[in-house]
């Protein structure tokens, strides 16, 4: 399963109030209609703080989150290219500013509550460290700093997604050089108490100390779910 995930920044003279109602009730309907959706979600803007972490955080300034899932890649790619786009592109010249793509595969180390609200949604954007290569960093993420987030008191639900194409613009294919993401962390929390006392426990604290080894950046968002 191929999750594919849009990086959004408003039109700046939109208030966040128009542009959350707009791509909700306007926007939402016309990605249903894209083929070969499997699911999708939005995932709004609600807090921009690092909570309860000391990590260097980036300069990324998004609004919202997509998340598209399809079967594969060439799925996803017959989907984007259908007679819906063209739509879906008049659209977004509406109500974004700028909007990034990045596709991702999913892991979900533990399975978040499936009643949508009931607990806060915490989304992290992950850049690693200057030297660190694609094996080193899959290998830390996934067969390392997994476990040590597991540990984390509070922590009711974690998925990694491991960036696997870019596109600084919709639909031109980037290096990672132009758009140096390289994960996108999906965290989910009872409340904002929780999240700075699972970060301060010792069990966060050993996770962030494992971070630093390998991560150069990470920009977190508390988002509201949809």
């Amino acid at each position: 399963m191929i999750v594919r995930f849009g990086l959004l920044q408003k039109n700046p003279s939109w208030s966040d109030e128009r542009f959350a109602h707009h791509w909700l009730d306007d926007h939402g309907p016309l990605a249903r209609k894209i083929p070969n959706l499997r699911a999708y979600r939005q995932n709004h803007v609600v807090d921009k703080r690092q909570l309860g972490i000391s990590h260097q955080r980036g300069s990324w300034q998004f609004d919202g989150f997509s998340q598209l899932w399809f079967d594969d890649h060439q799925k996803m790619r017959l989907g984007m290219a259908s007679e819906v786009a063209p739509k879906l592109v008049n659209d977004e010249g509406q109500f974004l500013g700028n909007m990034h793509i990045i596709a991702a595969e999913s892991n979900t180390v533990i399975e978040p509550p499936a009643e949508q609200g009931a607990v806060l949604k915490r989304m992290s954007i992950l850049t690693r460290t200057s030297g660190t290569s694609d094996a080193r960093f899959r290998h830390e993420w996934y067969d390392v700093h997994a476990d040590l987030v597991m540990k984390i008191p509070g922590v009711r639900g974690y998925r990694q997604n491991l960036v696997t194409v870019r596109e600084r613009e919709k639909g031109v294919f980037s290096e990672r050089e132009d758009l140096p993401i390289d994960g996108m962390v999906e965290l989910w929390f009872d409340s904002v108490a929780s999240i700075e006392a699972g970060f301060a426990s010792p069990a966060g604290q050993a996770a962030q100390a494992h971070g630093r080894t390998f991560l150069a950046e990470v920009t977190t968002f508390l988002v509201k779910e949809h």
